[in-house]
């Protein structure tokens, strides 16, 4: 007599020898499955946007303070204080539009991640990238230069191709934050660079070779502003390539560091400028500046004596 059990063992063995198995031999790879990565986005925080409020601030109480000390000395002797009182003007109304959230944008960078056995991965970055910083810079920069030059009394030659290197190497630089490719990224930043050289040879050669014929204090005083300047002037595309270019600091740590920057080359550089040349005779200037177009319409530049 057959029993049930022997009945249900053939149907298993038959019915394994009907359906195909998997074997290891297969010569049909796998389908990959890749997962879309989602855009990832750098962008300002708390303490970034507090640091746009705070320089703010202090951008326009020095506007207010230098204006107050142009007014307390004849139009005759105000050179310097118009120029660095425009300085800090901008740069107020540079940090007010960052601090309210305008004059910024995201920069897209493409990554894309190469694999043997599945296709290739692109992730996709935004980075917020603040435009209004450079336009700041392009008004502010050549009229930091500007401030050197007369006190060095630099030639005309030398202060427009210094200005002209300024103001690419400032436009240079938007253009290298907003680089489709590493190679125009790069690109950008390394002939950024060799205009910064320009501008440091205008006012380290020529400039130290006009300042030779002033008195001694105010050599010094050039020697002493002037290397203070270029080496905060250095330190900017050190924090670009390291921020922008690098993307090793984040968008809080990058406004940080250049807030501390501004900071030292427009207020503190403005107050040290004006206070030195309080402590002695101020720079008079004549002509046009002071009298308008009904003179000679001449500028011209000397110490009182």
């Amino acid at each position: 007599m057959i029993q049930p059990t022997q009945v249900m063992e053939a149907f298993k063995k038959t019915s394994s020898l009907l359906v195909p198995t998997s074997s290891s031999t297969s010569s049909v790879a796998p389908i990959p499955t890749v997962t879309p990565n989602h855009p990832y986005y750098e962008r300002v925080g708390a303490a970034g946007t507090k640091t746009l409020w705070v320089v703010f601030v202090i951008m326009f109480l020095s506007t207010l303070v230098f204006t107050a000390m142009a007014w307390r000395v004849p139009v005759q002797k105000r050179l310097f204080h118009v120029i660095t009182t425009f300085i800090t003007l901008f740069a107020t109304i540079s940090y007010f539009a960052m601090a309210t959230g305008d004059g910024n944008r995201y920069a897209e960078i493409i990554i894309k991640e190469t694999h043997k056995h599945v296709p290739d991965t692109i992730q996709y970055v935004y980075r917020q990238v603040f435009w209004a910083r450079y336009v700041d810079w392009s008004l502010t920069t050549p009229l930091l230069i500007l401030d050197l030059a007369f006190l060095a009394g630099l030639d005309g030659a030398s202060i427009i191709v210094a200005i002209v290197a300024d103001v690419i190497m400032v436009l240079l630089g938007l253009f290298a934050a907003f680089g489709a490719t590493d190679g125009q990224k790069w690109g950008y930043y390394a002939i950024a660079c060799v205009a910064y050289l320009v501008v440091v040879y205008q006012l380290v050669i020529p400039g130290r070779r006009a300042v030779l014929s002033k008195d001694n204090r105010t050599a010094r005083l050039f020697a002493s502003i002037g290397g203070f300047t270029l080496i905060l002037w250095t330190l900017y595309p050190i924090v670009w390539g390291i921020g922008d270019g690098a993307r090793k600091l984040s968008v809080d740590a990058e406004i940080i560091s250049y807030a501390v920057l501004d900071v030292l080359a427009k207020p503190v550089f403005g107050f040290w400028l004006l206070f030195a040349h309080a402590n002695r005779s101020a720079t008079s200037v004549e002509g046009w500046w002071s009298h308008g177009l009904g003179s000679d319409g001449s500028i011209r530049i000397e110490d009182d004596s």
